[in-house]
Parts: structure tokens; sequence; C-alpha cells
């Protein structure tokens, strides 16, 4: 493998392992506006003008795309949501 090879390869596994995932929360019948609101507060960090909007994406688009990051980052907030009740998975 010439020198350009192994360059690009090194560029392409760097971009992969850093590449950003993202937590969805998905809508549901079972929590209120103010539960999903406090808890992605809590949980994800947002002020409450930014979990507003994100429980009101969620309730007329079914989903909303709710934190962005590096998976081992996301994992304990999507764990977190997950306990609350919410439905939410990393993409």
């Amino acid at each position: 493998m010439s020198t350009l090879e192994q360059i690009k390869e090194k560029i392409w596994e760097e971009e992969v392992t850093t590449k950003n995932n993202e937590i969805i929360v998905y809508n549901d019948d079972v929590n209120t506006f103010d539960h999903v609101i406090e808890t992605l507060v809590r949980v994800c960090g947002h002020t409450s003008i930014q979990a507003e909007q994100c429980s009101l994406i969620v309730h007329f688009n079914g989903k909303c795309t709710v934190k962005t990051g590096e998976y081992e980052k996301l994992k304990v907030q999507c764990t977190g949501l997950l306990e609350a009740g919410l439905s939410a998975e990393i993409i």
C-alpha cells in the first residue's frame, strides 16, 4: 500500500469513528408534554424552550432528533430518556 493510500485509509477510519449519532425521541400516547419537557431538560441539558420545541416536533411529526454527538456520550442520555419512559433510540 502506498503512503497516499495509507493516509486516505487513516482519514477514512477517523471519519467513521467520529461520526455523529443522533438520539431520536418518538411520539407516544402515554407521556405528557410536561413530562417530556422536564425529562429533556434534566437528561439532555436542554433549555426549557428547546425542550418545548422538541416536544412539539415529536407531537406533530412523530419524532425528533433531540441530541447529536458521539455514541458513547449519547448512550448515557438515551438510557436516561428510556428510564423516564420516553421512546428513544440512537441512530
